[in-house]
């Protein structure tokens, strides 16, 4: 099998189902995939980032149901005005149909405000600060890709908070955005920060804060939001609290969500011709062991020892290691087959390793081999590890800073979208401009808070380069999925 890169779209699904990652399109309900226990296993790994990071603020898992009655999704009218031509109705129950249809989970806000209605009646309780990670389901009706646009988004983690005050809710979009940077430097993935434009929010918030990133087709994935909900789901679910001054008042809400996509773009950003190259901290299995066959039996034997006590040594330093002792496949068969699987490490043991001081460790970020005396290898795989995260994270980031480019003139943004470049443009801030940039040039992805453009000038001085008045800020726009 060969793998080209270069033609994205057809090697991110030969290395989703050969490396056993994520089974899609045999399933026979579209838009729905399976976890093989290879995939599961990363995704397992991806999690416990996100719990550590969630837990280590403050946050607290909880579990809601997967059903939502009709008349709860509909309390928050552009809420469900934004999420109606998505939600899969259930309508009867066994041969009876049933009172109230009820929806399945676009997405919590309105099912958790509702409980909080009933949990919160003090200041003492806020910021009240929860998440869970559940399936959601959505009737996407454009092109389905797994891992990216599903109608059963199986790996979503969202986060509903509660809080006095405007401002305090603010700071908790802020907190957020800072969970999600450590989230994305923990797996070498790179993002913009930008700020949706008021026609792109999420229904119901009063702003929306998204990472992007840039995939290996120019195209750019949304891999992440924050929102700012204000008080549009406390108002119609009177989530009432007694403040310190013992006046009632109505609690300000965030929340914000992660999804398959964060997988998937570990996946696509780091991956190459050989397959998956996966970060340390979440690759299933960490080091494979290859023992190099021996014609002489007895150094056979000591080999497989030497193999064996290897791997019980890392094992006991932490380490997730294979031994793979398959005797019907050679040791050149086996490098391809754990490459395609993106093990950041081979350990190579032969008769040399046998009867010397060092072992051979194979690195999958750089293709290359280097020796590592016995009594240092937990102490330089750890250091290796480190390496191997700073490598591909700068890859990637080298990768996605190439694909941004800068222009005041509409007609060379039009020819840089269509090149698959991000493209920074002044625009004046009228609803007007931004949705013909969004007609004509590609799809506005908001105001840049990840890049301050006041060092290269007054954004006063700048042109919008749709009506020619004076910019009010720098947007980015992109071919996007």
């Amino acid at each position: 099998m060969k793998l080209d890169k270069s033609n994205f779209s057809e090697w991110f699904d030969t290395v989703l189902r050969e490396a056993e990652v994520f089974d899609y399109g045999r399933y026979p309900v579209k838009g729905m995939g399976v976890w093989p226990p290879f995939g599961f296993k990363l995704r397992k790994y991806v999690l416990e980032i996100i719990r550590e990071l969630l837990d280590s603020t403050g946050h607290e898992e909880v579990l809601f149901p997967v059903l939502i009655p009709k008349t709860l999704l509909e309390k928050e009218s552009e809420h469900i005005r934004g999420f109606e031509g998505e939600v899969f109705w259930v309508t009867k129950g066994g041969h009876e149909e049933l009172d109230i249809p009820l929806a399945l989970r676009p997405t919590s806000e309105t099912a958790i405000s509702y409980m909080e209605s009933l949990w919160i009646s003090s200041y003492k309780q806020l910021p009240m600060k929860l998440y869970q990670i559940v399936p959601v389901y959505r009737y996407e009706t454009k092109a389905t890709r797994p891992l990216i646009r599903l109608r059963e988004v199986s790996t979503f983690k969202e986060a509903h908070t509660a809080h006095e005050s405007f401002e305090d809710a603010d700071r908790q979009c802020q907190e957020a955005i800072e969970i999600y940077k450590k989230v994305y430097e923990r797996l070498g993935i790179p993002y913009m920060i930008n700020m949706r434009p008021p026609w792109d929010k999420f229904a119901g918030a009063l702003y929306t804060v998204a990472f992007d990133t840039v995939m290996p087709d120019g195209r750019v994935l949304q891999i992440g939001t924050v929102h700012h909900l204000g008080q549009n789901f406390s108002i119609p679910f009177e989530i009432k609290f007694q403040r310190v001054d013992e006046e009632m008042d109505l609690v300000w809400q965030t929340s914000y969500g992660l999804s398959d996509r964060v997988i998937a773009t570990v996946i696509a950003v780091h991956g190459d011709d050989r397959g998956l190259v996966l970060p340390p901290e979440v690759a299933p299995i960490q080091v494979v062991i290859v023992p190099i066959p021996q014609k002489d039996e007895e150094m056979n034997r000591k080999v497989m020892e030497e193999a064996k006590r290897v791997k019980e040594e890392l094992e006991k330093n932490g380490w997730r290691v294979k031994l793979d002792d398959r005797e019907e496949l050679t040791p050149g068969s086996k490098y391809y087959y754990w490459e395609l699987r993106g093990v950041p490490f081979r350990i190579e043991i032969g008769k040399r390793e046998v009867e010397g001081e060092e072992l051979t460790v194979a690195r999958r970020d750089l293709g290359k081999r280097v020796k590592v005396k016995k009594e240092e290898l937990d102490q330089k795989l750890k250091e290796m590890s480190d390496e191997f995260l700073e490598n591909i994270r700068k890859k990637a980031w080298e990768f996605m800073e190439s694909r941004i480019k800068y222009t005041e003139d509409l007609e060379e943004a039009k020819k840089l979208v269509e090149e698959r470049y991000v493209v920074e443009m002044p625009w004046c801030g009228e609803k007007e401009c931004g949705l013909k940039i969004d007609e004509e040039v590609g799809r506005v992805l908001g105001i840049p808070l990840d890049k301050d453009f006041r060092l290269n000038g007054k954004i006063e001085e700048k042109k919008c380069p749709v009506c020619g008045r004076p910019a009010k800020a720098i947007i980015r726009v992109a071919k996007t999925y």
